[in-house]
């Protein structure tokens, strides 16, 4: 089973314009509703590829009560805890060759909702289970707290994939987890000396350092670099792809997810989650993929090393 944690989800609306322009009144073409948040983005990759999976996290208030109701249409089971506050809403604002984004901030969670959450996650993870952990934290969690889902994913026999920034990030990579999928603007973050061009080669060896086992880097169009103990492999999509790029992370730890569950080796891994985050570029929305795209995109990838 891979289990998805999203404590900071959002409902997420994307509207389709013609062109973007700043300052300008804009006729939209299309509206989509989904249940946001990079960890029910993983979820929903996960469900359309027919995989099992739970989705976890912090719900509050209408809005959450609405993205509940989204993730039982959508067939995805769910996990949440309830919390007093009111769980956010995110706006994409996509032209047909990239997407602008409004994100508002979340909710401010409670010391006891947060041991509320922990005692649930306990419950939820155990042996074998993969466990995606995504995104923001929300006002109130500690900034260790994808530390301490680490920690207790551990002790469960559970592998972790942490996908977070700033200093959720570095308390998370000192806590050990099986994989880390930081980008390259996030790595140059956290290690200053090396900037976003050169951050997936200068400072992979540093992410493994401070307690990764292995560290994907994220580089956009130019693809993926897996480092751990073992090497360092690459793999980039076959061609550039127009379209929502808003997902692609998502689908990327998706994909890292369901190989990591499988064991599957590096080269095939790799191909795998560039052609499935490309893929999520040319879906319109955020949580999904266009299935035609990915098969063909990874026909097109021969795995190597």
């Amino acid at each position: 089973m891979i289990v998805t944690v999203t404590l900071n989800p959002a409902l997420d609306l994307t509207y389709t314009v013609d062109a973007l322009v700043p300052h300008g009144t804009h006729r939209v073409s299309a509206v989509a509703e989904r249940p946001g948040g990079k960890g029910l983005n993983v979820a929903a990759v996960l469900a359309q590829l027919g995989e099992p999976v739970v989705a976890t996290g912090l719900l509050g208030g209408s809005t959450g009560a609405r993205i509940s109701d989204l993730l039982a249409g959508h067939g995805i089971a769910a996990a949440f805890v309830p919390i007093a506050g009111e769980t956010r809403r995110t706006v994409a604002v996509a032209d047909g060759d990239d997407a602008t984004g409004f994100w508002e901030p979340g909710p401010l969670v409670s010391s006891h909702e947060w041991t509320a959450f922990l005692e649930r996650f306990r419950a939820l993870v155990g042996s074998g289970d993969v466990v995606a952990l995504s995104g923001s934290l929300p006002p109130g969690v500690p900034a260790d707290g994808y530390a301490t889902l680490i920690g207790l994913a551990a002790v469960a026999g559970a592998r972790t994939v942490l996908d977070t920034s700033g200093e959720a990030l570095r308390h998370g990579l000192a806590a050990g987890p099986d994989l880390a999928k930081p980008n390259a603007a996030e790595l140059a973050e956290l290690f200053p000396t090396a900037d976003a061009s050169t951050a997936a080669g200068a400072s992979a060896a540093a992410v493994l350092a401070f307690g990764a086992r292995a560290v994907v880097v994220s580089r956009g169009p130019l693809g993926l670099v897996a480092s751990d103990a073992d090497g360092v492999w690459e793999a980039a999509p076959p061609e550039r792809l127009a379209g929502n790029p808003t997902g692609a992370g998502d689908a990327c730890v998706a994909a890292l997810a369901r190989g990591l569950r499988d064991r599957t080796p590096w080269p095939e891994l790799l191909a795998d989650a560039v052609a499935l985050s490309a893929a999520a570029v040319a879906a319109p929305v955020a949580g999904s993929v266009d299935l035609d795209t990915y098969h063909r995109l990874l026909r097109a990838l021969p795995p190597r090393t």
